[in-house]
C-alpha cells in the first residue's frame, strides 16, 4: 500500500481509537459503579476493539504466544509503545499495573485505573516508591490478579538498549510471586511516538515462568535474557533488523 495511505489509515485509526475510549467509558462506567469487577469487562472490551480496528483499517494483526498467566503473578514485560498494553490487557484475566502517578490524573483512564487497583508510583523518589510499591502490593492494598509492570521504566523503542531497574527483582523477592516473563515485537509497527501505524503483525509473547525464591541477582539476570532474547527473535521474525552489542 502506498505510503501515504497508510499514514491517512493511520490518523483515521487513532482518531477512532480515541473516541472509541470515550463512548466506551460512557457505556461502561454506571457498571462499573454498580459492580467494581465490571471494571474488566469494560477493558478487554476496549482493548479488543483495538486489536480488531488495528487490523482491519490498518493493517496490523496481532498475536498472542505462550501461556497467558491466570494467577496471581507478576508479568514483567518489554514495553515498546501503547500497543503492548493493549495485547496484555485483552488477554489476561484480572490486569493491574504498577504505573506513574501522574496518570491517575489522566482523564478517563486514570479512574479505570483506580478500579482496576493499579499500583501509583513517583518516578522522582525512587526509595520511596519502591518501599510504597511493596507495602501496597503485600497489605492487600491491590486485589489479586496479574500486576504488570515494565522492567526497564519507561518504553523503550524498538532495536533501543536501557538498562533494567532494580524495582521488579525487589518486588519478586520481597511478595514472594512468581514471575512471567514477555517478550514482544510491537515497536516494530506501532512506535513510541508519532502517528505512523505499520502493516504487520505485532505479537507479545508470555514466557515460562521464573519460580519463586531466586536471589535478586540471579533472578535479574534471567529476567533481562529471557526477555530480551524473545523480543529480539520477534523482532527479526518481522523483518527488523537488530543490532548487535
Amino acid at each position: 500500500m502506498p505510503y501515504p495511505i497508510q499514514w491517512i489509515l493511520s490518523l483515521i485509526f487513532i482518531v477512532q481509537m480515541y473516541l472509541s475510549m470515550f463512548v466506551m467509558a460512557i457505556f461502561w462506567t454506571p457498571l462499573v459503579m454498580i459492580k467494581r469487577d465490571n471494571v474488566f469487562n469494560a477493558i478487554h472490551s476496549y482493548c479488543k476493539w483495538v486489536r480488531v480496528s488495528a487490523r482491519y483499517i490498518v493493517g496490523l494483526k496481532s498475536e498472542i504466544r505462550g501461556d497467558v498467566p491466570t494467577g496471581e503473578v507478576i508479568i514483567a514485560s518489554k514495553h515498546q509503545s501503547f500497543f503492548d498494553i493493549i495485547l496484555i490487557v485483552s488477554v489476561a484475566p484480572r490486569p493491574k499495573f504498577i504505573m506513574k502517578k501522574q496518570i491517575l490524573w489522566t482523564p478517563i483512564v486514570g479512574w479505570y485505573a483506580r478500579r482496576m487497583g493499579c499500583v501509583a508510583v513517583d518516578r522522582g523518589k525512587r526509595g520511596v516508591a519502591i518501599k510504597k510499591m511493596v507495602a501496597d502490593v503485600k497489605s492487600g492494598a491491590t486485589d489479586p490478579g496479574q500486576l504488570i509492570i515494565f522492567p526497564q521504566g519507561t518504553r523503550v523503542a524498538a532495536g533501543a538498549h536501557l538498562p533494567y531497574k532494580i524495582g521488579t527483582g525487589v518486588l519478586y523477592e520481597q511478595t514472594g510471586q512468581a514471575c512471567v516473563p514477555a517478550g514482544t515485537n510491537v515497536g516494530v509497527f506501532w512506535p513510541r511516538h508519532g502517528i505512523y501505524r505499520g502493516r504487520g503483525t505485532a505479537v507479545v509473547e508470555f514466557l515460562p515462568e521464573i519460580e519463586t525464591g531466586l536471589d535478586m541477582k540471579t533472578f535479574m539476570a534471567r529476567l533481562e535474557h529471557d526477555v530480551e532474547t524473545s523480543s529480539n527473535a520477534l523482532m527479526a521474525e518481522a523483518g527488523f533488523v537488530v543490532a548487535k552489542d
